[in-house]
């Protein structure tokens, strides 16, 4: 995925910047980097709807981890300068806003019995999951680009879709087939690939096997049973003997597939 120009590559860059600013910034706000530390602009008072409050407690330093993913993690795409490199390093700057995207300000009242005659507040990142579903849905909306001929940006592909924001995700070239194996686009395919056959979602057999059909195979597993709380302070469980259906996707019939692989 990540030597493509798919619209699955612009996902994965940029959920990656995002990882990495995210990680940085909550390793700084944990003190485990010597570098950096808590925001130090979050001192002093400040207003909001509320009122007046003060900074206090520990605000998350993101502007910390953009500059270091933004060092790391686009060092290699500064170096190139065609439209792969030029729609990566889009998409790792919309990675790393998206992060910012969804900061929030914590607070904490002080005062007798409850009341809130004094705030302090902080700066906080939300969970990564709201940034990684945020990005997933820029992913089902990422815009088809093409790069300008003085090389220096992008238009894009259809002029009937909007010209792509800073937030949104762009990609250059059509997705292969995820369902065949073929090596030359990176794609394993989902030949042999466990299924759920019960869910209705991306991992159910139906959407999982692309319509082929799949295998199912009993075995058989230990697992832990009868589990217990015993004082104190243990676990205790059994092993016990499970039978399960295994569901597998079934491989293409066609000479194609066999040939690629």
């Amino acid at each position: 995925l990540f030597v493509s120009g798919s619209r699955e590559s612009a996902f994965v860059h940029a959920i990656s910047s995002a990882g990495v600013v995210f990680a940085i910034t909550r390793a700084c706000s944990q003190g485990e980097l010597k570098s950096c530390s808590c925001d130090p602009k979050k001192k002093g008072s400040a207003k909001d709807s509320k009122g007046h409050f003060d900074w206090g407690g520990c605000s998350d330093n993101v502007d910390y981890g953009v500059r270091f993913a933004r060092a790391f993690v686009d060092a290699k795409e500064r170096k190139g300068k065609d439209a792969r490199a030029l729609m990566n390093l889009h998409n790792n700057r919309a990675g790393r806003k998206a992060v910012k995207r969804f900061l929030k300000q914590e607070c904490k009242c002080h005062g007798v019995s409850g009341s809130c005659t004094l705030r302090t507040c902080w700066l906080a990142m939300a969970d990564f999951r709201k940034t990684g579903d945020y990005l997933w849905k820029k992913y089902n909306g990422a815009i088809q680009v093409v790069m300008n001929q003085d090389g220096t940006g992008f238009t894009v592909a259809n002029k009937r879709f909007k010209k792509p924001t800073k937030n949104d995700l762009v990609y250059f070239e059509s997705s292969p087939d995820y369902c065949i194996r073929d090596r030359d686009v990176g794609s394993l395919g989902t030949a042999g690939r466990v299924c759920n056959q019960t869910s209705r979602g991306m991992d159910s057999c139906e959407v999982m096997c692309c319509g082929r059909g799949y295998d199912t195979s009993r075995v058989s597993r230990m697992t832990k049973c009868e589990c217990k709380f015993h004082w104190c302070c243990a676990v205790r469980c059994q092993d016990c003997l499970e039978v399960v259906d295994i569901h597998t996707c079934k491989a293409p019939k066609s000479a194609g597939w066999i040939s690629r692989t």
